[in-house]
C-alpha cells in the first residue's frame, strides 16, 4: 500500500488494484475449503462472516470520526488500507 499523506488518484488506483487481485487469491482459497464441506468449511464460513461484519463496521467507525481524514483520495486511501490488512492476513493463513 502507498504510504504517503496526500494521496494521489494513480496510486489510489493501483492499491485498489493489488487488493482486488489479493482479495480474489482469498476467495479460490475459501471457495476450495467451502467445497470440501464438513466442520472446517463451517469454520470458515463463520469467520468470512465474522470478519467482514466487522471489518465493515470499523471502518464505518473510522470514517464517522475522520480517521482518514475527510478528502476524499484521504478516505479512499485510508478505506483501502483498513481492507488490505484483513486480505492479506487471510492470505497468509489459507495460502501460507
Amino acid at each position: 500500500m502507498t504510504k504517503t499523506k496526500n494521496p494521489n488518484w494513480f496510486d489510489i488506483s493501483m492499491d485498489a488494484w493489488a487488493l482486488a487481485a489479493e482479495s480474489n487469491m482469498v476467495i479460490a482459497a475459501r471457495l476450495g475449503s467451502l467445497a470440501l464441506g464438513g466442520p472446517n468449511a463451517a469454520r470458515e464460513a463463520e469467520r468470512m462472516v465474522s470478519e467482514k461484519v466487522a471489518a465493515n463496521m470499523a471502518l464505518g467507525v473510522d470514517l464517522m470520526t475522520g480517521k482518514h481524514g475527510l478528502s476524499p483520495e484521504s478516505v479512499m486511501s485510508g478505506s483501502i488500507a483498513h481492507y488490505s490488512k484483513s486480505v492479506t492476513a487471510n492470505r497468509k493463513r489459507l495460502l501460507g
